[in-house]
């Protein structure tokens, strides 16, 4: 049986749904999920987030978080999952909304709720799980805030509607992007400056590192292209052009555990494109849902989970054959996607 929690209370949308619930809850205490490895999706139209268990590909929880749910971190040990929360669509901005909770992935349990500034759409949070780097995209900056004790400690300028935030491996940059400048801010996170601003294709949306640091790849949904650079100079060295086919609209990224393949989803491509890390060369599409937008691999890298934001589901690809595994009927929305190992 799938449970089904309440994360905010104040929340009058799931109200009904925390009384259906509640008297489970009390009965049955909070659930454990399975070990191994999880799938955690954020469905930012219905404010939700679906829980998979990877060893068979079936939901096993659904949790109500209210707002806008997109970006999603794991934490570097696997117990906490960090969730990007704004205003709903087409809503006003209430003070609970824009926030970041924490969640206990062991049982789907929020944690903490830390204030982050206006509008944050993605996010990322270092090894040690001291600090938040988020994007406020309505704000045009970028906030650096401590999570032990909630607070912002630096908010830096990082462009004109940032999105994307991504750490280097070893933690020391921040690759911000920002979607109508067309830029990405470098930001030292030992200084907490942005030391770096350059160019890259129209509407970047999403950085992934190679494991080794030394590369980072930036999709452009606009411009159709995903630029190579070198993270040690901070300058583009490549771009691949992806408009080969005119639906694709590069957006998540993500890099095979052993550096080998590059995966970027194609937006309203339907689809996901898969490269050689080593020559830039185009290996294969994959199929995927409507609108593919967040994708994220299994740890041994066997397996890519694709949110199709129009169709509602996550798609389950066998990254050996490029074929689609199976689907799986997610919220209203799916948008973001990470792997508890």
């Amino acid at each position: 049986m799938t449970v089904k929690r309440i994360c905010s209370r104040k929340n009058a949308k799931y109200f009904l749904k925390f009384i259906l619930f509640s008297l489970f809850v009390s009965l049955a205490g909070c659930s454990v999920y399975p070990t191994g490895t999880l799938v955690f999706v954020t469905n930012e139209r219905n404010g939700t987030i679906s829980v998979i268990d990877a060893k068979n590909d079936k939901i096993i929880d659904t949790i109500f978080c209210g707002a806008r749910p997109r970006g999603i971190r794991i934490s570097a040990d696997g117990k906490n999952a960090y969730v990007a929360l704004s205003a709903p669509p087409n809503k006003g901005a209430k003070p609970e909304d824009n926030r970041i909770i924490v969640l206990d992935t062991s049982t789907g349990k929020i944690k903490k709720s830390i204030n982050v500034g206006s509008d944050p759409e993605q996010l990322a949070v270092n090894a040690q799980e001291t600090m938040l780097y988020v994007s406020n995209e309505d704000a045009g900056t970028m906030t650096i805030t401590d999570i032990q004790s909630g607070q912002p400690k630096t908010t830096l300028i990082v462009g004109i509607e940032p999105e994307g935030v991504t750490l280097s491996p070893d933690g020391r940059w921040a690759y911000v992007t920002a979607e109508t400048s067309n830029s990405i801010s470098v930001v030292d996170t030992e200084k907490e400056q942005v030391v770096k601003t350059f160019l890259v294709g129209a509407r970047p949306r999403d950085t992934a590192f190679s494991p080794d640091g030394k590369l980072a790849y930036v999709s452009a949904e606009v411009g159709q292209t995903l630029s190579v650079v070198d993270a040690e100079k901070h300058e583009v060295v490549k771009t691949i052009p992806l408009g080969f086919r005119g639906d694709n609209k590069p957006v998540g990224i993500v890099v095979s555990p052993d550096g080998e393949k590059i995966y970027v989803a194609n937006g309203r491509g339907n689809s996901v494109s898969v490269f050689d890390a080593r020559t830039f060369q185009f290996l294969s599409f994959m199929p995927a849902g409507e609108r593919i937008w967040g994708i994220a691999l299994t740890p041994d890298g066997k397996k890519l989970y694709a949110a199709g934001s129009l169709s509602n589901d996550v798609t389950v690809i066998d990254t050996e054959t490029y074929k689609i595994i199976t689907k799986i009927e997610a919220g209203d929305g799916p948008w973001g996607i990470a792997v508890r190992k």
